[in-house]
């Protein structure tokens, strides 16, 4: 039979990417009145899906009408923040988690309120590989290996792994899932299952599919493969050999009681009219939902046969006749009944033989009863469009199922006004792609021609448009508090408009609602209008339309948009006029201040200010205090502008404004021109002074007046050396409208004449003290001022004069200072002396001396200073005075006090005297015997008696030490490399000390020990006893010299002797080993392993009715822990397993769940089992019936066969992948083969488990 392929249909429940799937407020719990003030937090989209690695854009807004502090809190690497009144837009980046939470927190007026969103990362297979279909799940051929077949599906591009179910499933019915949770992978990857199962003959041509499901937390991601068919029965040898046998057995018998029958049956001549025959012949008509076709049997009536024909006895005997003729006819001879006896018996032999071969062939003997039921029904034939409604976003693809009952339909399709893009088709069935839906409704039809009737299933498609575009109409520039302005909100083509609702929100708050609920399925697009009083709160605040279309009743999400924000801005302008402060007068070229006001304004950052000054425009300073404006600027009129001038200031906010103005003097009235004939003049010579202030001023110079204003005053002078730098002064006075303006001016005479040097101003003779700073001076007068010069008379150094500095005995002795300036100069002979107290240098008196001991020395020193000072010399410790040569000895060494006095003080210095000798050793500083301890960092220490300091160096003289240096604590170990304490060799070393005096030998013998010592090789943290193994002590040891002693204990209760490893004796023990140079500890845990035991076995009911559920508990003991596995009785289908497979539940248990279950326990020590029956026991009526119905059933076999074979692979629903998804998972599993042993006892040594049937034995994934 020509095998059909369903198409792979991807059925993603995921919402559209940068689209949420829901647009709704998150509303926090209502806040108590008085308290604070409610504000609502929205985060938007709250789910949302992206691939790995891609960016998602998230907007928080809020309602809260005063300063916030949002934030957002997340694992996730933020980007760039966008933000306006009300709102913030974060960017993720590069989202990898498959599930991450966000946080959205905005704290306002002390309140913290918060909005999260869900972030997800999938991938579905080879989306977006340009390929129009994605083909993420693969089904392999099955292969044929002995009496199984071998399934593999491979998965490819997965992402997260953990989250995926991968099931088979045969004819629609799942026969195996498998569940991923335990990889944890953070990659791509590709998953290969791999099945084997035994087919039965209901197997053949049945559809075997995989499917894949990723389960995202409401993100469900579906895929299967197309389907394979099982074209070849896989049976037994023996089965073969049954089945062959029997139906050559039938075929014998029937030829033999043929022939018998035909040699004893002469010819019957009939008459010119023959009788009526009638039987039934077999008709068949598939039952929906049934993997089998049942006869129905209709009468078929003989035909009347000519005059002179034969019918053999053979032909009548199933004849009905009716007529009184045939009652007289004779009836058959026992021959021929024996024949028919033997012929019934040979075909239900045959029968029988062909079912047990069967039956053999599905599990042994005993896996199905004798009989089985079949049903007798008569149901008239249907057609079937799924889905029957559905709803379809516009401009979107939709698969349509259209199938039948008909076992033989002539022809069918389907019907609509859509764009087709593929069909697939079956006997029975076909599906069929619709694309690019946009009408609003449409009704498709499926039909078939069934027997000369047209069957039809009628269904509805509805389309949907999301509210993509949400327009509000633009808001006015600036809008008068107190005056009504109109909000209108237009939503085009989104609909249906009975799902639809229109929010205008100001801010977050909700000024209107409306829903369009009753409106026509056909009706798209709708607008909202709404009248708004503006008030000054309003100011800054965005409008916003928000469109929420609500197909949650239709099995969809909640979709939502919202328009672009528009900004209202609000004014208030007071109708009185701003107010002016400036001064009356304002004087060519000066600076004034002016000042406009006015309250009452808002907004008043807003308001737009003028200021000018006649035609010169001012550039104000505006300061805000509230709703009050203050403008302030500078006014610098211009010659051009005096006279009368008006100021003028204007204020301007949302388009209208108010002005005022004032009228201004500006005069003219430049200072007083006081001038010199001469600026500096000669002593003895004239100068005029003149003054003059302009036209219409009067001026007065020293006390006299002009004589009439505009003309100038002047005033004649000899000049002195007293007249210089005098000051003569001016005063002006003007008359501006009525007031009296005055101004003045003052300039400085300067007259020229010689330097004088005097002696109050540079003295003849300096005695200064050599330390303190001094100003040496000297000055003199004269107009220029005069240079003053002064320098050694025979030209040696300069002094600085006028400034503070040091004094230094360099700088004493006789000067020459010299006045010069332009009329002339002064000379004049200085004398300095500087004094200074004793020092001591270290040339006349060196800090240290060095003495030899047994040779002449003495001790002198010599000082500097004015006047000359007296030296001594005292040792420090008896006062002993050091006087002329002695002879040195070691007690001479010490600390000698110099002192040097004279008049300006005395200097003190210390020296010290030191006595040098020769090298020598001591057994208390170098002792001849030392032991060194190995890690304990201590080095050998020999110290010398000498000056200089000996340098001390130790050599190995014999043995392994012989030529290596011995470590010293000395800072000097001498030219060889030292070697560490850590690898130091024990032997006789000797010691030689070397100063520039001389030099000595010692002998010295090292010897060597440890600590004790252990590590994870002589003593292990971790071991491992096994129960029932003969006892044994700790293997722990440890280094060290002399040899330590080890001794463990267990901490807590102490370990009791036994002979053999018990479970108690697992615990911490703790090590201790010790010798003379410390201890050295560490802790050992001690680890029981012991075989498994199956504890417990138990089922819940132990007996069970058909239908009925039940619960198998299997408990084991073992360390390391068991494995738990099943043996089951053959046939048992949709059985379930726990995580660990402790637990086997059945739900609707049938016949075949009765029997002997097996629970196994295996690790590392062993296996033990454990066996319990379960009785699934029925009614013996259901026995009768089953007994009759099967009866029946035998003779219909035989005929049915062939047409049964091809019929059970076209039943209705068995391609509708839809349908397969939604039907209930299963597990099919099979016992565990093997030997098994006594119940409760151990596997007998030698054995292994077989593999079961239906066993996953491979699950493989590779990376992507």
């Amino acid at each position: 039979m020509e095998s059909v392929l369903l198409p792979s249909l991807l059925l993603v429940a995921a919402y559209p990417r940068g689209v949420s799937s829901h647009h709704e407020w998150r509303q926090s719990p209502p806040v108590p009145s008085g308290t604070s003030t409610p504000f609502l937090v929205r985060l938007s989209p709250e789910l949302e899906a992206v691939p790995p690695g891609g960016s998602v854009w998230l907007n928080c807004s809020h309602s809260c009408p005063l300063p916030v502090r949002s934030s957002l809190r997340t694992q996730l690497r933020q980007g760039k923040t966008l933000s306006g009144s009300g709102w913030v837009s974060y960017q993720l980046l590069d989202v990898r988690a498959w599930n991450s939470k966000v946080r959205c927190v905005v704290t306002c007026a002390g309140e913290t309120r918060e909005a999260t969103a869900m972030i997800t990362a999938y991938s579905e297979g080879d989306r977006g590989s340009g390929r129009e279909r994605p083909r993420s799940v693969i089904m392999e051929p099955p292969v044929l290996m002995g009496h199984k077949y071998t399934l593999r599906c491979y998965v490819i591009h997965v992402f997260p792994v953990g989250f995926l179910v991968v099931s088979l499933r045969r004819g629609g019915r799942v026969v195996y899932f498998e569940s991923l949770e335990r990889f944890t992978g953070s990659g791509l990857a590709n998953v290969t299952l791999t099945y084997v199962m035994r087919a039965g003959p209901n197997d053949l041509w049945q559809p075997l599919t995989c499917h894949a499901r990723l389960n995202l937390d409401g993100l469900v991601v579906r895929s299967s493969s197309a389907p394979v068919m099982l074209k070849v029965l896989a049976l037994s040898p023996v089965s073969k050999a049954f089945a062959s046998a029997s139906i050559a057995a039938l075929v014998g018998i029937l030829l033999a009681v043929g022939t018998v029958y035909v040699r004893n049956s002469p010819p019957i001549t009939a008459s010119a009219t023959a009788p009526s025959l009638e039987t039934k012949l077999p008709t068949f008509k598939p039952i929906p939902g049934r993997n089998s076709a049942t006869p129905t049997l209709h009468p078929l009536r003989c035909a009347v046969l000519p005059a002179r024909l034969s019918i053999t006895r053979a032909t009548l005997a199933s004849c009905v006749l009716p007529s009184p003729a045939a009652a007289a006819m004779p009836g058959p001879s026992p021959g021929l009944r024996q024949a028919l006896l033997g012929l019934w018996a040979a075909l239900g032999l045959g029968i029988l033989g062909i079912s047990g071969a069967l039956r053999f062939h599905r599990g042994g003997p005993q896996a199905e009863p004798a009989f089985s039921r079949s049903a007798v029904a008569l149901e008239p034939f249907w057609a079937d469009l799924q889905p029957r409604v559905a709803l379809v976003e516009r401009g979107g693809s939709l698969w349509l199922n259209c199938s039948t009952n008909c076992p033989r339909p002539e022809r069918g399709g389907l019907e609509t006004s859509l764009r087709r893009n593929g069909t697939q088709r079956g006997l029975r069935w076909l599906a069929r792609q619709l694309v690019d839906i946009r009408e609003p409704e449409t009704q498709p039809v499926c039909f078939f021609r069934c027997a000369r009737r047209t069957l039809q299933a009628r269904g509805l498609i509805r389309t949907f448009q999301r509210p993509d575009r949400v327009e509000l109409v633009p808001l006015p520039p600036w809008q008068p508090v107190g005056e009504n302005f109109t909000l209108s909100c237009r939503v085009p083509g989104a609909g249906p408009r009975a799902s639809l609702t229109l929010t205008l929100l100001r801010g977050a708050q909700e000024l209107t609602r409306r829903s369009f609920t009753g409106e026509p399925p056909r009706a798209r697009g709708a607008v909202l209008t709404a009248t708004v009083l503006a008030r000054r709160e309003d100011h800054g605040v965005n409008f916003s339309c928000l469109a929420e279309l609500d197909l949650r009743p239709h099995g969809l999400g909640l979709f939502a948009n919202s328009s672009a924000l528009r900004q209202l801005r609000t004014f208030a302008l007071p109708p009185i006029p701003p107010s002016l402060v400036a001064p009356r007068f304002l004087e060519v070229g000066s600076e004034r201040p002016v000042s406009c006001t006015l309250d009452g304004l808002f907004p008043a950052p807003e308001a737009g200010v003028y200021l000018s000054l006649g035609d010169q425009r001012l550039h104000p300073d505006v300061t805000l205090e509230g709703d009050n404006l203050v403008a302030t600027a500078t006014a610098t009129p211009s010659a051009e502008q005096e006279g009368i001038t008006q100021l003028l200031c204007s204020v301007t906010l949302g388009g209208e404004s108010r002005e005022t103005q004032e009228n201004l003097t500006v005069y003219s009235f430049p200072v007083p021109l006081l001038t010199l004939s001469e600026p500096e003049i000669p002593e003895g010579k004239v100068v005029t002074i003149s003054c003059w202030a302009g036209a219409r001023a009067l001026v007065t110079l020293e006390g006299i007046s002009a004589a009439v204003p505009g003309q100038p005053a002047e005033l004649q002078l000899n000049a002195t050396e007293n007249d210089d730098k005098r000051s003569f002064f001016c005063d002006a006075a003007l008359e501006v409208d009525g007031e009296t303006l005055r101004k003045n001016q003052s300039t400085e005479l300067r007259v020229l004449y010689s330097p004088r040097l005097d002696d109050s101003d540079c003295p003849r003779s300096w005695t200064w003290p050599e330390g303190p700073e001094q100003t040496l001076r000297c000055e003199a007068r004269g107009n220029p001022e005069p240079s003053v010069h002064c320098a050694r008379v025979d030209g040696g150094a300069v002094l600085a004069l006028g400034l503070l500095g040091p004094v230094t005995r360099a700088l004493a002795g006789t000067y020459r200072c010299t006045a010069v300036n332009g009329q002339g100069q002064a000379v004049k002979d200085v004398t300095l002396t500087v004094e200074y107290a004793p020092a001591l240098d270290s040339i006349g008196c060196p800090e240290h001396i060095i003495w030899l001991e047994g040779t002449e020395a003495s001790l002198s020193c010599v000082a500097h200073g004015v006047p000359p000072p007296s030296v001594s010399c005292v040792r420090s410790e008896n006062e002993e005075v050091m006087e002329g040569p002695l002879r040195v000895a070691r007690e001479h060494a010490g600390i000698y006090r110099c002192e040097a006095i004279n008049a300006r003080g005395s200097a003190a210095k210390n020296v010290v005297v030191t006595v040098e000798y020769g090298p020598s050793f001591e057994e208390l500083g170098c002792p001849s015997n030392w032991t060194w301890v190995e890690g304990s960092g201590k080095l050998f220490s020999c110290v010398v008696d000498g000056k200089p300091e000996p340098r001390v160096e130790c050599l190995g003289s014999e043995g392994a030490s012989e030529g290596v240096a011995l470590p010293l604590m000395s800072s000097n170990p001498g030219p060889r490399n030292p070697m560490t304490s850590s690898n130091l060799s024990p032997g006789i070393y000797l010691c030689n000390a070397t100063n520039r005096h001389g030099s000595t030998v010692k002998t010295v013998v090292v010897s060597a020990e440890s600590p004790p010592q252990m590590d994870e090789s002589s003593c292990p943290s971790h071991q491992t006893w096994l129960e029932g193994a003969e006892a044994t002590s700790l293997t722990c040891s440890a280094k060290g010299r002399p040899a330590p002693r080890v001794r463990c204990s267990r901490e807590g209760a102490a370990r009791l002797e036994r002979l053999r490893v018990s479970r108690e004796d697992a615990g911490t023990y703790q090590c201790v080993a010790t010798n003379t140079h410390g201890t050295d500890s560490r802790t050992v845990t001690v680890g029981v392993e012991y075989r498994p035991v199956v504890a417990e076995l138990a089922a819940s009911p132990p007996n069970v009715r058909p239908g009925g559920n039940f619960t198998l508990t299997c408990r084991a003991e073992a360390w390391p822990p068991a494995q738990i596995s099943w043996r089951t009785p053959p046939g048992a289908l949709n059985l379930g397993l726990s995580s660990n497979n402790s637990t086997l539940s059945v739900a609707s248990a049938m016949g075949s769940h009765g029997g002997e279950y097996e629970c196994a326990a295996t690790n590392a020590h062993g296996r033990h089992t454990r066996r319990i029956t379960v009785r699934v026991a029925g009614p013996w009526l259901w026995v009768a019936v089953g007994g009759a119905a099967g009866g029946a059933a035998l003779l219909a076999v035989g005929a049915g066969l062939a047409f049964y074979v091809q019929s059970t692979a076209c039943k209705k629903g068995e391609y509708n992948v839809q349908e397969a998804e939604s039907s209930g998972e299963a597990v099919c599993l099979n016992g565990a083969g093997g030997t098994p042993g006594a119940e409760g006892g151990a596997e007998t040594p030698g054995t292994a488990e077989s593999p079961a049937d239906g066993e996953v034995f491979a699950i493989q994934l590779t990376a992507s």
